[in-house]
Formats: C-alpha cells, structure tokens, sequence
C-alpha cells in the first residue's frame, strides 16, 4: 500500500498529468478549457498543443528544407567537386615564376659584349595584395620606406596593372636595403622581391656596337600585348633594337617556376613544387670587336677638325655574308637604356644634330656615286651592250640639246674601255652604256634598274637587325607620281653615275661589291656566326673576273693609288656623291683585298667628305691595320 501523499489524494486526471484538485485552482480552469483527447485530435508536448494540419505543414516544411541543404550538398561536392577544389587548392599555393637569365652576346673570338649584371626586382601580385585601398596604399607606404621607393607611383602603377597576373613597383632595389627586406620577404603579402639581372655592355668602350647589340628594356603596353601569350610578365626585359631584339627568342631562355603552399593568410609554408628555368642560349656574332673598335678610333680621328662629323663603315667576308665591322658614326652608349635612359640624356641625344642614335651603316640612304658603276658595268658585259674590249671616246661629257653631263675631268680621259672607266671613274663611258648615245644604244633606265635589283639594291639585305633602309629605284613612273614630270635622257645619265634619285645603303654597297670579290655570287650579310643564309649567282665568273681587274686598277694607276701602301694588294671603287646645292658631297670608297683570295669586303661613306675624299684615307688606314705584317 502506498504512502498518502502529503498533498492530499493523488488524482489520475486524462492528460495523465499528476494534479492536486484541491489547490491550483488556475491550473484546473485552463486543462478545463482544453479539448479532449477522446473527443478532439490534439498533440501536447510541455504543455502546448499543436494542431494537426500545422504539424504536418511543419514537418513537409522541415523535410523540403533538409533535403533541399542535401542537394546543394551533393551538387557542390559531386557535382561542383572538381572545380571548387580547385578554387580551394589555388586559395591555398601560389605558383610564382622564376625568370631565365638572358644569354651572353659575344664577338667571333669570344670577347663578351653582353653580359649580366645581378640585380632585384620588387613586384606586386594583384590577387594577393589587401583588396581595401587603405589597407594596400598602407603595405605600400611601409615597404616603400624600408627600401626607399615611392609609395605614390607604386598606387599609380597598381592601378595600371591591376588587371595583370604581377607588375613592377621597384627596380634596382639596393643591394642593402634588399637583403635586409628578404629576411622577412615571406611575411609580406603580395610583394615579392626576385632576384633579376640588368643588361651591362661593352659600348661604354665601343660606342659603335650600340647599333649593332641594341639594348633591352620594360616592355611597354603593345609589346606585353603581342608576347604575353609567350609567358612574358608585364615587368620583364625584352630586347628594343639591334641583335638583342632580332634574336629575343633564342637570348631570352625558358622561365621555370615555384609553386608555394601558403596559409589562410597568404602568408608562405613551403614549397611544393619547382621547375628551374632554363637559361637563354649563348649568341656568338661574326663581329670583329678589335676591328670595329679601331675603325672607330680611325674615323674619329680622321674627322677631328674637318668639316664632316658623321660616316659609316661595314667590312664583310665576301665568300660567306660574316659581318666582320658595322660602324655607324658617331653613336652612343647603350648602358644609357638598361636602367631606363633619364630624360635629360634622352634629348640630348634627340637633339644631337649629328644624330648618334642613327644607325647609318643599315639605316642611312645614300646617292652612291660612282660605287655603283661595277654593277651598271657588270650589267652591260653580261647584256651584250659592251665588251671588255670595247672603247668609248671621253672629251670631257656629253652635250644633249641644251645640256651637258661632265665627265670630272674637264678635258676628258680619252679613248676608254671598261677597265679604264672604273679605275679612274670616267662619266662619258657610263652615260653612253646606260642611256646611250648617238647611234650607241645603252641599257635604259628599266634594264639598269633590273640590275640594280638583281645585285640587292631597292630591297634590304637581310641583315639580322631591324630598321634597315631599302634605298630607292627609281623609274619613269615613280617620277611622273612623285613630280607630274616626263623621264628624260639626262634622267638616265645622272642614275647611269650613281647621281639623281638613286638610293642606296652601305650595307647594300659592301654586299654588292662581294659579288665580284665572291666570282659573280651574291651572298646575304648576316651577324650571327656560323648561320647559313641563301645565297645566288648573278653575273658569270668570267664578268666577275673583269670587273674584279677594274677594279685592281683603281689601286694601280686610277683614283685611289694612295692604297698602295696597304700590304696586301686592293681592288676597290671611289665615288663623290651630290646631294645638295649647297653642301660638299659624300664621299665614298668600296673595295676588297686580298686581290688574289679576297678575305674581306670593306665599304665607306663619308657624310659631305666629297671635296676631300675622306673615304679614302680612312679606308686605307683600316686596311693597313687589318694586314700588317702579311708582306
């Protein structure tokens, strides 16, 4: 039997709730209220009922939820898995890329004049960087005091290159100021210091070779937009001019990379994956660097204190195309451009009235003077206009209507043949061979300039560098657009002598010259040592061979007897070339040596040299230095 309860009976009321009837009076009026569990369907859970209909809303409500957190589930981990793992893994490495150095430039024996100097770079990395500009422009402010940079061009170069994987903030970072900066490099997010390299030439001591080697530099927007597909980054170097830019690819070397495992900061844990990069490939040109440093000497010397200031000078082996010298005259230093050139030193070479940033050896285009009449003579022979045994009277030029074409010497040279009409340059020969005259009929101007071409003239070389003239061709047509003007006969006679609206390169000099040192073949110049280029027959041994005679005679009895004191025996050709009514004319001298088994090709232009010939005492001094010793 149970023990009374101390609150009086206990009572089984139809909830099943244990209740004292005679107290809590409140409590009984409300379960008095209540509906039922006999007569009303009702749920009580701690003294709420809910009614059915809202509970099973609930619980389809619950379900619909529950399974609609399960498919978003399933959808981003099965469905999504592959691509938000992805996202997950990038979040968590870093892949950074580790530059190539940049090949060494050297000349045929092995002389560097190009090379590498170690230097630092501090970059930005856009997604890596604080996204509030507060935040950004504060890391700004304090890595820019540490090494002393510019916070406010760093904003500015940010905003610029936001869009690009990295960008340049610092270059040349200070030996000192980097070191101390790597210890805690790894705690800086979104700025990396990398070790870089700057370019460091030989032009400080043969400005000359500027032309030649070019310079690299920070790519601008147009070059990043036609390389970044070849993995170049908006801060790296590529080659501007010269041989640094015509052979980028093979210099520039393959970037490798590092990829990091970094934390939910951004901050470095370790590396998980390396690939080194490897470096670009040495480039060995045909340049003769004690060659082109001493023509260089020579035409500042020769040209100190005489009117002219500004020539060039390419010496090249006819039997392969090999430059072996490319003097632009005067030039500059191309370290200026390796750590961007300073305005002031930019205008100063801009303004330059002798123009040193010129390239004149490829670039310059010239009347050629009476270098071009071995080929105008070459021309004839093959044609069948002339033989070497025929002779045209010279009495001092030719008179036509109201016009007379002089030959230079005022009473003539007499009864000439070939021979004698290049070794001493006589005008009347040339004027009836390419116009003709009287009943003597002569190339023409189309014939003569279908020659022209055919020895590489109106087109460039092919040389290894950019920014090569082609010269000019001209013809009727041209003359018509140009001037509204008909073709004359003295039209023909002043391009039959290299004069009029002729143009040429003295790289297409030099080249054209080689055919007759070379037996009647064409051979493409070129830079880079060892390369194969193409090369054609254009005239018969047998033209070659006379022409080659000529052109010994030049040095024996002609017009350039004085390069009888070189110690090999010369074959070359004058000119004096008219430009202008009121400035001297160029002077010009091409030629080749040894003549029995020609090694070089040597071709020089003298800017308003003409009245002094300077070509050829600059020639003959070139000559004399490259074979002393060979008697």
């Amino acid at each position: 039997m149970k023990p009374p309860s101390p609150f009086g009976s206990i009572l089984n009321d139809d909830l099943g709730v244990l209740s004292d009837s005679s107290s809590d009076i409140a409590l009984e009026e409300v379960v008095s209220r209540r509906g039922r569990v006999d007569s009303e369907p009702v749920r009580a859970f701690v003294g709420n009922v809910i009614p059915a209909k809202r509970y099973r809303l609930g619980i389809i409500l619950t379900l619909g939820l529950l399974s609609f957190f399960l498919a978003r589930a399933g959808y981003f981990q099965i469905i999504e898995g592959s691509t938000y793992r992805a996202i997950a893994e990038a979040n968590r490495g870093r892949t950074h890329i580790l530059p190539a150095k940049r090949g060494l430039i050297t000349d045929r024996s092995g002389v560097i004049l190009a090379k590498n100097i170690p230097s630092f770079t501090l970059i930005g990395r856009p997604s890596e960087l604080p996204k509030k500009e507060a935040a950004r422009n504060s890391l700004f402010a304090e890595v820019a005091t540490e090494l002393g940079g510019d916070a406010l061009a760093w904003t500015a170069a940010y905003e610029a290159g936001h869009a690009a994987s990295s960008f340049e903030l610092m270059e040349n970072v200070p030996y000192d100021q980097a070191l101390a900066f790597a210890v805690h490099d790894s705690d800086v997010v979104g700025i990396d210091l990398i070790l870089d390299a700057k370019r460091s030439y030989v032009t400080n001591a043969i400005f000359s070779l500027s032309h030649v080697m070019g310079y690299t530099g920070v790519m601008n927007a147009e070059d990043y937009a036609s390389e970044k597909a070849n993995g170049y980054q908006p801060y790296d170097k590529i080659g501007k001019q010269g041989v640094e830019s015509t052979h980028e690819a093979e210099l520039r070397g393959t970037n490798g990379y590092e990829t990091l495992e970094v934390n939910a900061q951004g901050k470095y844990l370790r590396t998980v994956a390396k690939q080194d990069p490897v470096d670009g490939a040495r480039l060995t040109l045909s340049i003769d660097a004690n060659l082109q440093q001493h023509i260089e000497q020579v035409m500042a010397g020769r040209l100190k204190g005489t009117v002219a200031s500004r020539g060039a000078v390419v010496v090249m082996n006819p039997k392969n195309g090999e430059i072996l010298a490319l003097v632009s005259w005067p030039a500059y230093d191309a370290n200026l451009f390796t750590d961007g050139i300073s305005q002031t030193n930019y205008d100063a070479l801009l303004n330059d009235p002798d123009h040193p940033l010129f390239p004149r050896a490829t670039a310059g285009e010239y009347p050629s003077g009476s270098t071009i009449k071995p080929v105008y003579a070459a021309a004839a022979l093959t044609e069948g206009i002339i033989t070497p045994s025929t002779t045209v009277m010279s009495t001092g030029g030719l008179q036509v209507g109201n016009r007379f074409f002089p030959d230079w010497r005022p009473g003539g040279h007499g009864l000439t043949n070939v021979y004698h009409a290049i070794a001493d340059s006589v005008n009347t020969f040339f004027y009836t061979i390419g116009g003709g005259y009287d009943t003597f009929k002569g190339l023409g101007i189309d014939r003569l300039m279908s020659w022209a071409a055919t020895f590489g003239f109106g087109t460039v070389s092919g040389l290894d560098v950019p920014g090569e003239g082609a010269g000019f061709l001209p013809s009727p047509a041209a003359k018509q657009d140009a001037t509204g003007e008909p073709w004359y006969i003295g039209d023909t006679y002043n391009v039959s002598i290299g004069q009029g609206d002729f143009l040429v390169t003295p790289v297409q000099i030099a080249r054209a010259t080689s055919v007759f040192a070379n037996d009647g073949v064409l051979e493409t110049p070129h830079l880079e040592l060892g390369q194969t280029e193409p090369e054609k027959r254009v005239v018969t041994s047998e033209v070659a061979q006379v022409i080659k005679d000529a052109m010994l005679q030049t040095i024996t009895n002609g017009s350039a007897t004085s390069l009888q004191s070189v110690p090999v025996a010369v074959a070359g050709k004058t000119g004096t070339a008219q430009w202008s009514h009121s400035s001297p004319p160029h002077s010009w001298f091409t030629g080749f040596a040894p003549y029995d088994n020609p090694e070089i090709t040597i071709t020089t232009v003298i800017e308003e040299g003409g009245n002094a010939a300077l070509a050829i005492p600059i020639s003959r001094e070139i000559l004399e230095w490259y074979f002393a010793g060979r008697k």
